[in-house]
C-alpha cells in the first residue's frame, strides 16, 4: 500500500491520468544503480553513521520504496533483468554453476533481447551507459551494440582480472591498491586505461554523467549510471578519504551520495527536473563476508548471494518533482524489472508482444494514485526457484546462505514467513498455514508452466 494524504493522491492521480507533459518531449530517464549496496546502508534507510545528505534530500523530494527487489542476488542476472524486464532464466543470463560473467566468459546478453536502451532509441532518445556493465565484455555484448550511443566504464566487476603476485586471499581487499586488479576502463569499444585507476572512478563516472546531461539537455535522454562500487575492492577519491565514521566503506557510500547530488543539481540548474525521472537502487544486497568492507542489510536476513530478504530487497528512491509526491512512501512490492514497463509507458513505447515480460508499470505507485499490479514475486538463485512472495507472505522451497553453504536445503514442508510482521524471517509459520502453502504451490506450478528456461550464457 502506498501511504500518502488522500487529497494529494487524488491530485496526482489526475495528473497521471492526463497525457504526458509534452508529446514532443517525453521524460528523460536516469537510473543510478549501485553495486552490492545493502538495505541498511543509507541514512534515509536507517544507517546510524553513514551520512547521505543528497540521497536523504532525494527521499524528501521524492518517494522511498521500502519493498523493492532485484531479480537476483548477484550482479549479472540482476542487471540483465533490469535491462530487459525479464527473469534471467528466460534469456539464459544466469547459472547454477557460474553465478556471473567473468573475463574469460564467451557469452553475454542475447541478440534477441530488447534492452531498455534499444526500446528508447525507437523514440529518439540519446542513450549512455556510464559505469559497470557486466552483461558481456566481447564486442557484440557491449552497451554500444545493445542500444547505447556511448559507453564509459569497467565492463565487469572491479575485483576481476586480479594480478598474479598480489596479496593472497582477502589481504588484497583489506588494503586495496589499484595495481592489484588489471580491470580495463573502456570508452565505447576501446580500452583507454588498464588497470583502471579506481581511486577516481566514482568521480569520473559522475563527471561523464554530468557532461552527458548538459550536452543532451535539448532532447530526450536515457542515462544508465551503474556504479562499480561499493563492490569490493573499495576505492574512493582523496576528497572523501577519512570522511565517514563508518571507515572506508562509509567513505565510498558518501562519495556515491555526492555523485547523486551532482546529478540532481545539474538537473535543477538546467531546469530539467520537472521532465526527468530518476531511480536510485542496487543490483543486490551487501557482500557480508567482507566484514567492515561489506555493507549492512539492516534488519533483513543475510545478504548478497542469498534469497533471504537481505540478498534481494534493495534501498530504492524515485524522484520526479511535480509528478512523484514529495516525501512519499511506498510499501508496494516492486522489482527492478518494473522499471522496464514504467519507462515504456512514459515514453509511449508499446511493450513487446512476442515474449513474456515480468514487468509491471509503476506509475500508479509513483504518483500515489494506485497500487502495484504485481501479485507475485519470485526469488531465483540461478535457475533454482527458491521462494515466492504473495502479499506479506513469503514461502521458501529451498534456502541457502550466501556463502559457505555448498548446497541448498530443500524443505519437505516449505518455510513460511509473514514479512510485514517479521522482515528478518525468524518465525516460520508454515505449520499453522497449510492452506496458504497449498495455494502458493499452485501459483508456483502455474508460473513454471509459463517459463521455459534457455541455455545459460554464463556457462559458455
Amino acid at each position: 500500500m502506498t501511504r500518502c494524504l488522500p487529497i494529494v493522491a487524488i491530485l496526482f492521480g489526475m495528473l497521471y491520468a492526463c497525457p504526458a507533459k509534452s508529446a514532443e518531449q517525453p521524460p528523460n530517464v536516469i537510473i543510478v544503480f549501485a553495486d552490492d549496496l545493502g538495505y541498511g546502508d543509507l541514512g534515509c534507510f536507517g544507517h546510524p553513521t553513514i551520512r547521505t545528505p543528497e540521497l536523504d534530500r532525494m527521499a524528501r523530494e521524492g518517494m522511498k520504496l521500502t519493498q523493492f527487489y532485484s531479480a537476483a542476488p548477484v550482479c549479472t542476472p540482476s542487471r540483465a533483468a533490469l535491462m530487459t524486464g525479464r527473469l534471467p532464466a528466460r534469456n539464459g543470463m544466469c547459472s547454477t554453476k557460474r553465478r556471473v560473467l567473468f573475463p574469460n566468459s564467451k557469452g553475454g546478453i542475447p541478440d534477441g533481447e530488447i534492452t531498455l536502451a534499444e526500446a528508447l532509441k525507437t523514440k529518439g532518445y540519446v542513450t549512455a551507459c556510464i559505469g559497470k556493465w557486466h552483461l558481456g565484455h566481447l564486442p557484440r555484448y557491449l552497451p554500444t551494440n545493445n542500444g547505447f550511443d556511448s559507453y564509459f566504464g569497467i565492463p565487469y566487476s572491479n575485483d576481476m582480472d586480479r594480478v598474479a603476485g598480489s596479496p593472497k586471499g582477502r589481504a588484497a581487499f583489506l588494503e586495496p591498491l589499484v595495481k592489484y586488479w588489471n580491470v580495463p576502463l573502456m570508452r565505447d569499444e576501446e580500452i583507454v586505461e588498464r588497470p583502471a585507476v579506481q581511486n577516481t572512478i566514482t568521480r569520473r563516472y559522475t563527471e561523464e554523467a554530468v557532461r552527458f546531461i548538459k550536452q543532451n539537455q535539448k532532447q530526450p535522454f536515457f542515462l544508465y549510471l551503474p556504479h562499480s562500487l561499493p563492490h569490493v575492492p573499495l576505492f574512493r577519491s582523496a576528497e572523501f578519504e577519512g570522511r565517514s565514521a563508518r571507515g572506508l566503506y562509509g567513505d565510498v557510500i558518501e562519495e556515491i551520495d555526492w555523485s547523486v547530488g551532482q546529478i540532481l543539481e545539474t538537473l535543477r540548474t538546467l531546469k530539467l527536473e520537472d521532465n526527468t525521472i530518476v531511480f536510485f537502487t542496487s543490483d543486490n544486497g551487501p557482500w557480508l563476508i567482507f566484514g567492515e568492507h561489506g555493507g549492512s542489510a539492516g534488519l533483513l536476513r543475510d545478504g548478497k548471494g542469498s534469497t533471504w530478504e537481505g540478498g534481494m530487497r534493495e534501498p530504492t528512491l524515485a524522484w520526479w518533482p511535480g509528478t512523484i509526491p514529495a516525501g512519499s512512501l511506498a510499501t508496494d512490492v516492486c522489482s527492478t524489472m518494473d522499471i522496464y514497463a514504467t519507462v515504456h509507458q512514459l515514453a509511449g513505447i508499446p511493450m513487446p508482444t512476442d515474449r513474456i515480460t515480468d514487468s509491471h508499470d509503476l506509475m500508479p505507485v509513483l504518483t500515489a494514485s494506485g497500487s502495484s499490479t504485481r501479485e507475485l514475486l519470485f526469488y531465483y538463485r540461478g535457475y533454482n526457484l527458491m521462494a515466492v512472495r504473495k502479499g506479506p507472505w513469503k514461502m521458501h522451497l529451498m534456502t541457502q546462505n550466501a556463502y559457505g553453504q555448498p548446497q541448498p536445503i530443500v524443505h519437505e514442508r516449505p518455510l513460511l514467513f509473514q514479512l510485514d510482521h517479521d522482515p528478518s524471517e525468524k518465525h516460520d509459520l508454515g505449520e499453522k498455514n497449510p492452506d496458504l502453502i497449498a495455494q502458493l504451490m499452485k501459483d508456483i506450478e502455474h508460473h513454471k508452466s509459463m517459463l521455459k528456461p534457455v541455455e545459460s550464457e554464463l556457462e559458455k
